[in-house]
C-alpha cells in the first residue's frame, strides 16, 4: 500500500548491503539466501542488516515494487516473504500462490499484533476474509485520504464528506495542482467515494459515471499521477493537494521541514467511506526458504525494529509494544490509529476475478484517454 517513502533508501541498495558483506568478500558465503519482495522503500535503512547480524545463516535478497498490480505478474519468480495489501492477500489466496503461516513459530507475532486484526472483514466472502490471518501477517496499515496545503485549499474544519473533501481533486480552479495515485483501487475508489457509492461497487452505472469523472479530470485538471514523486511535490508546493496515504502525510511533513518551506500549511483529512488498507507478510507458495520466511516475519515483530519501521516509513504499526514507543502526537492521531467508530466507517478493498477484471478495464480507459 503503495509506499515507497525515502529515496535515499532503494532496493538496489539493499540488495548492495546484502550481498557486499564480509561473507560475501570472502568469496566463501554458505548463508541460506532470503529473498524479500516489498513495496519500495518500505523498510527502515538498517533493518535487513540487523536481521542479518541476528540470523547469520541468511542472505538477503531485497526486491521492490510500486503497486499490487505491479507485483502480481511477477510472483511467477520465487520469493520467500512477499508483503501486498490485504485485497490482494484475498486473490492469492483463492488462486493458491500463498500458504499458511505456522504461528507456532512466531512468538513475537503472538505476543505483540494488535488482537483487532483478527476481527476486521477483509473480504466480501466471509470464509475468505477468516482465512486472512492464517495465511498472512499485518505488517503495517494506513488509511487514505486528502493531502492539502491550507493556504491554497479550504475545506471546512472538521467535515467528513467525501463530496466536501474529494471535491478538491475535481475541482477545475486547481487544474495543475492535484496529484492522484498512479493505482488502480486508490483512484477508482476515489471517485467512487466522491459520488457517494462503495469502493467496492459492480455496479455498472455507478463505474461508468467514475470512469467518465476520471477521465473529465485527466482533461481538465492535468492531474499528476504517481507514487514517490507526489510527496516531493506536495513538499516542495508543486501541488495544492493530492490523494495519499496516511503516513505520506507524515513524511510530507518531514520533507517541508526539512526543505524549510515555512510557507506550507499541510494537512490531511479523512473522508467517511474511503479505504483503509492493511500491508501483510505472506509466504509464496513457491517458496524455497519456509523457515528462514517465519524467522524474518518474527524478527519484523521485535518491538524495536516494528517502531524504527513505522517510524522511518510513516504508516501504522499493529505492534502494540511498537505503538506504544511511539510519540503520542502520532499515536494518539485519529487519522493514523483509528478509533473503532471510524473503522466502522471505512472499507478495504474486496477482490474477485470480476472486480480486478471490471476495475482494470476503468484504469486502462482512464489511462489512455486524451
Amino acid at each position: 500500500m503503495k509506499k515507497s517513502i525515502r529515496k535515499v533508501l532503494s532496493g538496489i541498495l539493499l540488495t548492495t548491503v546484502a550481498a557486499f558483506n564480509i561473507f560475501a568478500v570472502t568469496g566463501c558465503d554458505k548463508r541460506q539466501e532470503l529473498i524479500i519482495y516489498n513495496w519500495g522503500e518500505y523498510i527502515a535503512e538498517d533493518s535487513i542488516e540487523k536481521f542479518e547480524a541476528a540470523y547469520p545463516q541468511y542472505k538477503v535478497v531485497y526486491r521492490t515494487f510500486e503497486t499490487n498490480e505491479t507485483m502480481y505478474p511477477n510472483l511467477d519468480n520465487t520469493y520467500d516473504v512477499i508483503i501486498p495489501s490485504e485485497y490482494m492477500v484475498c486473490r492469492l489466496i483463492n488462486e493458491e500462490r500463498i500458504q499458511p503461516i505456522d504461528m507456532t513459530m512466531l512468538p513475537n507475532v503472538q505476543k505483540y499484533m494488535d488482537p483487532m486484526f483478527n476481527s476486521f472483514r477483509y473480504a466480501e466472502d466471509v470464509n475468505l476474509s477468516n482465512d486472512v490471518m492464517d495465511y498472512a501477517v499485518p505488517y503495517l496499515y494506513c488509511t487514505v485520504g486528502l493531502v492539502y496545503d491550507a493556504n491554497k485549499i479550504d475545506i471546512p474544519e472538521g467535515t467528513t464528506d467525501p463530496e466536501v473533501i474529494w471535491g478538491v481533486l475535481f475541482d477545475e480552479a486547481n487544474a495543475g495542482q492535484i496529484g492522484m495515485y498512479d493505482s488502480m483501487r486508490e483512484s477508482i475508489g476515489v471517485a467512487l467515494n466522491y459520488l457517494g457509492y462503495s469502493i467496492n461497487t459492480m455496479d455498472e452505472a455507478e463505474l461508468q459515471e467514475a470512469e467518465e469523472l476520471l477521465i473529465s479530470q485527466k482533461a481538465n485538471l492535468n492531474p499528476s499521477y504517481g507514487v514517490d514523486n507526489l510527496k516531493d511535490k506536495m513538499a516542495s508546493g508543486e501541488l495544492a493537494a493530492s490523494v495519499a496515504w496516511s503516513g505520506d502525510h507524515i513524511v510530507m511533513l518531514e520533507r517541508i521541514e526539512e526543505l524549510g518551506n515555512d510557507n506550507i500549511d499541510l494537512r490531511f483529512v479523512l473522508p467517511e467511506g474511503s479505504n483503509w488498507s492493511v500491508d501483510m507478510m505472506c509466504i509464496p507458495s513457491n517458496a524455497q526458504n519456509y523457515q528462514g520466511a517465519h524467522d524474518f516475519i518474527n524478527f519484523m515483530y521485535e518491538p524495536d525494529i516494528a517502531a524504527a519501521n513505522c517510524e522511518f516509513v510513516g504508516y501504522s504499526t499493529p505492534n502494540t509494544a511498537a505503538k506504544a514507543m511511539l510519540d503520542p502526537e502520532v499515536s494518539e492521531n485519529i487519522y493514523y490509529y483509528p478509533t473503532a467508530e471510524i473503522f466502522d466507517t471505512l472499507q478495504v478493498y474486496f477482490t474477485s476475478s470480476v472486480i480486478e477484471d471490471r476495475y482494470t478495464k476503468i484504469w486502462n480507459t482512464v489511462k489512455a484517454s486524451a
